[in-house]
């Protein structure tokens, strides 16, 4: 099987999208990340819905976690305000690497590995033109985890 046949659509965000918008998308969906498209519609980058969580998080009590027994749950629940105004590339860690990308003719084995090694959940597929001409690339979708280990268990019956 081939990495075209596992592939699903996936929502993306740009890099100038709200960042609130990208944490009502992950969280509507239940997605481990969204994948961040640059002006294309390439992907750029995976912005892991832990990430937007940590930055929901002051800093204080990342630096001091037993501080966070002494937040109030009014405080609590305003705590998405931080993300208010901020654009998705301001939510991106600075030494992020560039997303894991699959080609469309890709193996089990190899998207599987590349999901191990990436230790990323989420695996963007990418169909290339016949020439390889860079400007006719274009996202396929992408492969989780969970699909991945679905396809691998019902193949193991």
């Amino acid at each position: 099987m081939r990495a075209r046949d596992l592939v699903e659509p996936y929502p993306t965000v740009g890099l100038d999208d709200q960042a609130l918008d990208a944490a009502r998308l992950l969280a509507e969906r239940r997605l481990p990340g969204v994948l961040v498209v640059d002006d294309r519609g390439l992907p750029t980058a995976v912005l892991p819905a832990s990430q937007l969580v940590r930055l929901l998080v002051p800093g204080y009590v990342l630096e001091d976690p037993s501080l966070a027994a002494v937040i109030d749950e009014a405080h609590a629940d305003r705590m998405c305000a931080a993300l208010a105004g901020l654009r998705v590339r301001e939510c991106l860690p600075r030494d992020a690497p560039p997303p894991p990308l699959a080609d469309a003719d890709d193996t089990t084995v190899e998207v599987a590995a590349l999901m191990a090694s990436g230790r990323t959940p989420l695996i963007a597929v990418l169909e290339h033109p016949a020439d390889r001409d860079p400007t006719g690339t274009r996202l396929l979708g992408a492969i989780t985890a969970a699909n991945l280990l679905q396809h691998l268990l019902d193949a193991a019956r």
